[in-house]
């Protein structure tokens, strides 16, 4: 059985029972296990508290991390202010669009002239899908295929947002594009393409939202992250300003959009008068790496439960079955995270071991809780919601082996 895609009723939640660890116990009496699960309860929580801290941007969903056409529909269809999706792949971008979505950008470059072709061929049929760029290879690939295919395909210009000090990079290696004299030829190389159209810019400062400023019992590391996360935001806007005022120098036509900043950074990102629109994904999960920022607190809406198959001692168990490690840098933040019985935990190792509190001691047979390190990838949810419980499936979208969802 399907989820509803019906939009949720946004209304201040009605009382519900505490999600503690007998809560879920209950509602997940019967199921078989592994089982990634979804509470419906606290997503809408976490759609309401996005939506309040938007300043009047707009919300692009990333579905990297939203891996669900339901789910994707279901955000969208909560609120005027989430619009659009930034999708993973090229063959995402047109099995999304196959799926009704119609305002398409894609997070990351493609090459792959068959890629571009598909893309091509589906703007023809109607659909908004726009193409990052960084470079003059970039455009003089997709002006060939757009050429043979007549068809005129949006770019949005990738600027990098890592902050640059001496002897230190902060943040991710991701464009090349950083000043005018770097931006200024891919912007001429785009004038003389008369397939290829400047849709708008994308800036993430992944240094910001990406990095946690309030981990436990590290003080010292906490005060010099929020130094440069600081430092980063106000390069951040002047960088993207600079890159505004070089295009409008070039009278072209406005963008559509300036993207900017991740659910870390929403409430920085927002505050850029040049900003229209922010990302946000795995916020509206809430994984746990999200435990370690300051500035906000959102509910963990999303995790998987593994079943206890043994007892070393009374109060040492092992789990079988385990979850997948978040993207990104690795560290012990994106390991999933046991969340359900409270515990003391060892490393991540499949089996896991456990110490659970003595309140919600298991037995074999019983179930831990896990949340996700970082943006959540799972094949298949349960979804729950007031003792309702359905199915959504989960699949790489763009997949021609994947059943629509």
């Amino acid at each position: 059985m399907s989820i509803s895609t019906d939009p949720p009723a946004l209304a201040p939640s009605q009382a519900q029972e505490p999600r503690d660890y007998q809560y879920y116990k209950k509602v997940f009496a019967g199921q078989n296990f592994p089982l990634a699960y979804l509470d419906l309860d606290l997503l809408e929580q976490n759609i309401r508290a996005i939506a309040a801290r938007t300043g009047g941007k707009r919300i692009r969903l990333a579905s990297k991390s939203l891996r669900s056409v339901e789910v994707l529909k279901r955000i969208l269809a909560a609120d005027p202010c989430f619009q659009g999706i930034m999708c993973f792949t090229a063959r995402e971008a047109v099995y999304l669009a196959s799926q009704g979505f119609v305002d398409l950008l894609l997070g990351y470059p493609i090459w792959n002239e068959q890629d571009i072709a598909a893309v091509a061929e589906t703007i023809k049929a109607g659909t908004q899908i726009t193409l990052m760029i960084d470079s003059v290879e970039h455009i003089t690939q997709i002006e060939a295929v757009a050429c043979r295919h007549e068809v005129t395909i949006p770019v949005c210009l990738d600027l990098d947002m890592a902050l640059h000090l001496p002897k230190l990079h902060v943040g991710v290696w991701r464009s090349p594009l950083r000043t005018a004299a770097q931006i200024r030829p891919v912007l001429d190389s785009i004038v003389a393409a008369p397939h290829v159209s400047l849709d708008g810019i994308m800036g993430y400062e992944a240094q910001v939202a990406g990095l946690g400023d309030n981990y436990p019992k590290s003080a010292p590391k906490n005060t010099v992250v929020r130094y440069l996360k600081q430092r980063s935001i106000r390069e951040a806007a002047a960088r993207r300003a600079l890159a505004i005022e070089l295009i409008q120098s070039y009278q072209l036509p406005p963008l559509r959009f300036v993207n900017g900043g991740g659910t870390g950074s929403l409430h920085t990102t927002r505050t850029e008068a040049g900003v229209t629109e922010i990302t946000v994904g795995s916020g509206f999960y809430a994984p746990a790496l999200f435990d370690n920022y300051r500035d906000f607190r959102y509910q963990p809406a999303a995790g998987f439960a593994i079943e206890i198959v043994r007892r070393a001692t009374p109060t040492i168990y092992t789990c079988l079955g385990g979850g997948y490690i978040a993207s990104g840098a690795v560290g012990g933040d994106k390991l999933p995270k046991p969340y359900l019985p409270s515990a003391r935990w060892s490393r991540w190792k499949v089996p896991a071991r456990s110490r659970p509190h003595l309140a919600d001691r298991p037995s074999l047979g019983d179930t831990v809780r896990h949340r996700a390190g970082s943006s959540v990838r799972y094949i298949a949810l349960t979804a729950l919601r007031r003792d309702v419980d359905t199915s959504i499936r989960h699949s790489e979208h763009g997949d021609p082996s994947a059943t629509p969802q």
